[in-house]
């Protein structure tokens, strides 16, 4: 909802302050067609050059997340504590019982209490990948620490795509801008019999692409890619409260501290309360 305030809010100052000042729509929106044709077709045809598909449709994806903002919500966080909590209580009591979950977890039990995690590739990898190594004791804290870390980094770079996508997007803008103005110099030059009247108008319609690419630049697809930057950054806490379990666990904590551990290291706004957490989990028993 904040999002489409500030569009709406921005739209209004900056068209309602040149109206106020005298100015007319008319030339603008007589020449904006045009414009976003020229501005708008080179900024998305120049992205397709320089992108794979696959970025492509992650930034469109990603783009949704200016309104709808993280991927994950704080009921995830509980969900997945909660979630954990069985895993690690299985895993340090029956291991063996522990392999027809990681194995498959799209028939789990467990994870089947968490459709959301299930669809997320990344966490389930991390998660299952990590239980399956300790089975075969590879469980020094300090080598799985560091593949962790690598799993998070590539989590980060992937969703990081969309965020330098939209950011050159953003760089480029105002120089289109003044190619589109350019070339209404040019098709003011070839009428330049004309009356100073009809002259006046074609420059104006020429310097509207200037202010298209500069507004949609530093009004719109800037802010765009620093709010998905921030969504994306608050979704790494997810995997990192994954991390947390996973090594407190080979540290031998006790289920119940594996979950402290990461619930402490979750940002406030997303951090389920101690009293909260405590609740789920006597609710799974």
């Amino acid at each position: 909802m904040i999002a489409i305030f500030g569009i709406v809010f921005t739209f209004g100052m900056v068209f309602g302050g040149y109206l106020l000042a005298g100015g007319k729509l008319g030339i603008i929106l007589k020449s904006l067609p045009f414009e976003i044709m020229m501005i708008g077709g080179a900024a998305i045809g120049a992205f397709a050059v320089g992108n794979s598909t696959n970025s492509l449709k992650q930034t469109l994806k990603d783009t949704m997340m200016v309104f709808k903002g993280s991927y994950w919500k704080p009921a995830d966080y509980s969900n997945l504590l909660t979630v954990m909590y069985q895993v690690i209580s299985i895993a340090r009591k029956n291991p063996v019982a522990l392999e027809e979950h990681i194995e498959n977890p799209k028939e789990s039990e467990i994870f089947s209490q968490f459709p959301k995690l299930q669809q997320d590739h990344a966490a389930i990898d991390a998660i299952c990948d990590t239980l399956r190594s300790t089975t075969m004791n590879y469980d020094d804290p300090n080598q799985v620490e560091e593949l962790l870390s690598k799993k998070v980094d590539d989590t980060k770079h992937h969703r990081h795509v969309s965020v330098h996508g939209l950011q050159s997007i953003a760089d480029g803008l105002p120089a289109l801008g003044i190619v589109a103005a350019v070339l209404g110099v040019i098709k003011t030059m070839g009428s330049i019999d004309q009356p100073p009247e009809v002259l006046g108008k074609l420059i104006g319609g020429a310097l509207v692409g200037t202010f298209l690419g500069v507004f949609l630049a530093y009004c719109l697809v800037a802010p765009f890619a620093a709010k998905v930057k921030a969504a994306a950054d608050d979704d790494l806490n997810f995997y990192l409260a994954i991390k947390e379990i996973l090594l407190s666990h080979l540290h031998n904590h006790p289920p119940k501290m594996c979950l402290e551990v990461a619930r402490q290291g979750i940002p406030h706004e997303f951090r389920p309360s101690f009293s909260e957490l405590d609740e789920a989990i006597r609710a799974l028993k």
